[in-house]
């Protein structure tokens, strides 16, 4: 083997950083779990461990003093030892999507495969941590943008059609309630309704109970399984398990519910009174910032500008969280947000502008 170049060295010894990091982010994670999951997230440490024990034999008595790893993974270790949340999972999840060893002589393949499953049992993780607050979460986001977006418009419209201040500020005020009040009363019947059909879905107690009694041989429990989608040979192998385990354990219910399809999601949809509570509260906390500045005395034009540009920052803000929560490019979620928001306001101006003009 030649010679390690300056370049390779540099190299090495940046990848022994970054391995060292991404282990202290799992470590640091761990230490806000318990159980599995925290089982699983020192064994991904363990094996960032092992990727860099295979840098510091290629760097031999070269190591060098330690170096700072890549910013994203210092931010990450920051965050992992005071939050502990999803979102440091899914900023893990992005990083190990963004692995190189792929295209790194110097890499072993296991060590690229190892990279691509950490990304897989990580984005597992941050899934369970997404169903966990995706009901309240999801109102929260749609609250807030909804706000945001729905009270801008209207105030810009309003302000276009050259209607008075202190008109326009009693007009985004009676939005901001208004709106409020229909997005809570409009969540809360949504998921209470979500959930009732869940529960409408999933398997009676008596039905289970029934089992130990059918008759081995000819029984309708095949016709279960059936129904749920599952093939004629598919559900006669799995009613013939179920009655087995059944005759050889004693009843067991749970058996009975584990193909079910539609099994209970509550979790993942949310409580009824918290997603209406969130979307309350994050619509009004939207729609309040396009009328702040009227509230402040600012002039129409002025408040106008300062209404768009705070609306704007505040857009880019919540999607750029959606775009962490979710594992996507936050820049891009930004600035999507952004652009809907932009135009929407510049339709509804436009709008106020001619009828402004026309009742003038």
């Amino acid at each position: 083997m030649s010679a390690p170049t300056p370049a390779d060295l540099r190299r090495w010894r940046r990848h022994l950083a970054d391995e060292r990091a991404e282990a202290g982010v799992y470590r640091e994670l761990a230490r806000h779990r318990s159980g599995e999951e925290q089982e699983i997230l020192l064994a991904l440490a363990d094996a960032e461990g092992r990727h860099a024990e295979h840098w510091e034999r290629l760097l031999g008595d070269q190591v060098g003093e330690p170096r700072r790893s890549d910013p994203r993974f210092r931010i990450l270790v920051w965050l992992a030892r005071r939050f502990g949340s999803v979102f440091v999972l899914a900023l893990a999840q992005r990083a190990e999507a963004r692995a190189t060893y792929e295209v790194d002589i110097d890499a072993t393949p296991a060590m690229a495969a190892d990279e691509r499953i950490h990304e897989e049992v990580v984005r597992a993780l941050a899934t369970r941590g997404r169903n966990q607050l995706s009901g309240t979460f999801r109102a929260a986001v749609f609250g807030a943008n909804d706000g945001l977006v729905s009270n801008l418009a209207l105030v810009i419209g309003v302000a276009a059609a050259g209607t008075p201040t202190g008109t326009v500020l009693i007009t985004g005020l009676a939005g901001l309630l208004s709106g409020a009040l229909s997005m809570g009363a409009g969540e809360f019947i949504s998921v209470r309704s979500q959930r009732e059909l869940l529960a409408a879905s999933n398997p009676s107690a008596e039905a289970a109970g029934a089992l130990p009694h059918l008759d081995v041989d000819r029984n309708e429990l095949t016709l279960v399984y059936r129904a749920r989608g599952m093939t004629p040979e598919e559900a006669q192998r799995r009613a013939t398990e179920v009655l087995d385990d059944i005759a050889a354990l004693g009843p067991a219910s749970r058996e009975f519910h584990a193909d079910y399809p539609a099994a209970d999601q509550h979790e993942v949809v949310g409580t009824d009174v918290g997603a209406a509570l969130s979307s309350f509260c994050f619509f009004g906390s939207g729609a309040l910032i396009p009328v702040l500045p009227f509230l402040l005395g600012l002039s129409s034009t002025a408040a106008l500008v300062a209404a768009t540009v705070a609306v704007g920052v505040a857009l880019l803000v919540t999607g750029a969280i959606v775009g962490l929560i979710s594992g996507g490019p936050p820049v891009r979620r930004a600035l999507r947000q952004l652009a809907i928001g932009a135009g929407a306001a510049a339709v509804t101006y436009g709008l106020g502008t001619a009828f402004g003009a026309t009742l003038g």
